[in-house]
């Protein structure tokens, strides 16, 4: 229900903010999560608790509009290099709530989990003073005054000077429209965007809840025992609801494991970094949803705990770079008026794998643990062959401005260029300027 909260408002969030901008949309869409979020912490009853869940993923869906954002000031050549390094900061996240449930949980419960859970979000509202909107979707409604202020506090920020001239783009009326994403220029595009979405939060999920899932009923070897005993989980501190389990606590050699395997999403930044630039983004997301694919068939090899530990590791590492890739692609190959709402169907289509993913981690592989990781690693596999056929690659190509033809600006944030080192890119603009 989070998920499908997040598929239905990551649509209706990435029409928003291509229309009225990012940075009202990102906002809106923390306030929403933290309030919810919140909110959930005083559920008084199980029906309650997946309702104010389901809320905040309605908000949470709005998050990317952070990463549009970034997007739009980063150049070209760094890109690649700094929009993975975000990646630790999901990492940070990730061990932090890991740590606090190794603690919170077995002494004062779930409910100030969730409490503390929802302090970041709330301080971070504080500093959204200091985040400026997009100057390209500034450029592009003809707000070109609102783009001058933030690119004239950038540059007095890097001890720069800003160059002569005004700034002169077309408004662009039409933005924001789901019949552009079916265009006949990024129809192939967009589907083939749409598989990998999908299959890559099917794995990225599935892997997370499968280790829970290996953890929980210590499968290991394939073998499942039968579980010795019935714990009785309550919803409600005093009033709740009871209602059986099947499960047991995680010990904390068992937190141990998932914070050790989550450190794995950044073990191959570097290589997933070199990759992206080097070899492009198509091909090194190919690379690794392929590798992916084969992790998931090693989980069924009869091991020991530290095996399957470092299966999970590996795992968590090449669906992290995943992410990574993808995220970094679908920014780059949509143009500014449809950027967002890119965005925002991609990340509609990732829930849906996502909403999938528990019946295979947790119910089929209770049946079936190797019809579970089969099924798994044939999506990564789907996907790996999508990605090595997706019709554009972005490696070095400019932020598109418009859909029908494209006017590159080229806006010098840090240093001043001399002559001398122009670039074919620059030389291009001129002449079309001519």
């Amino acid at each position: 229900m989070v998920f499908f909260g997040y598929m239905v408002f990551s649509i209706v969030f990435g029409l928003l903010a291509d229309r009225y901008g990012r940075w009202k949309i990102l906002l809106i869409s923390f306030l929403w999560g933290a309030y919810f979020s919140l909110l959930t912490s005083f559920s008084p009853s199980y029906i309650w608790f997946v309702f104010l869940r389901t809320m905040v993923g309605c908000g949470v869906s709005g998050h990317a509009q952070g990463l549009i954002i970034k997007t739009e000031f980063l150049p070209t050549k760094y890109r690649g290099y700094m929009l993975p390094l975000s990646q630790v900061f999901w990492l940070a996240g990730s061990l932090l709530i890991i740590g606090l449930a190794s603690v919170v949980i077995p002494t004062i419960g779930w409910r100030w989990l969730i409490r503390i859970a929802s302090i970041p979000g709330i301080i971070l509202i504080m500093a959204f003073k200091f985040i400026p909107e997009s100057a390209r979707f500034n450029v592009s409604t003809g707000n070109t005054q609102a783009a001058m202020t933030t690119l004239e506090s950038i540059a007095k920020m890097n001890s720069s000077a800003m160059p002569e001239g005004k700034l002169v783009e077309p408004i662009l009326e039409k933005r924001g429209r789901f019949a552009d994403l079916l265009d006949a220029k990024y129809l192939r595009t967009t589907l083939q965007i749409w598989v990998i979405w999908l299959g890559i939060s099917f794995a990225y999920y599935g892997v997370i809840l499968a280790s829970a899932e290996l953890l929980e009923r210590d499968l290991v070897c394939g073998s499942q025992p039968e579980l010795e005993s019935e714990v009785v989980v309550t919803l409600g501190d005093t009033e709740g609801s009871q209602s059986p389990c099947h499960c047991h606590m995680f010990a904390p050699s068992d937190y141990r494991t998932m914070i050790i395997s989550t450190i794995g999403e950044i073990a191959l930044n570097p290589l997933n970094i070199l990759g992206i630039n080097f070899l492009g983004r198509r091909l090194s997301l190919s690379i690794t949803m392929g590798c992916t694919a084969l992790f998931f068939l090693l989980l069924n090899i009869c091991t020991s705990s530290a095996g399957l530990v470092g299966f999970l590791f590996m795992l968590r590492a090449l669906v992290a770079a995943n992410f990574n890739t993808i995220y970094i692609y679908t920014a780059e190959v949509y143009p500014t008026t449809m950027r967002a709402l890119g965005m925002g169907t991609s990340g509609s289509l990732c829930r849906i794998g996502a909403m999938v993913a528990p019946f295979i981690s947790q119910v089929l592989m209770s049946a079936s643990i190797l019809g579970a990781l089969c099924l798994f690693s044939s999506v990564c596999v789907v996907c790996a062959i999508s990605a090595f056929t997706l019709p554009i690659e972005t490696k070095g190509r400019a932020l598109q401005v418009l859909l029908p033809f494209v006017i590159l600006l080229k806006i010098y944030l840090c240093c001043p260029v001399s002559s001398q080192e122009t670039s074919m890119e620059e030389e291009t603009v001129r002449r079309t300027a001519f």
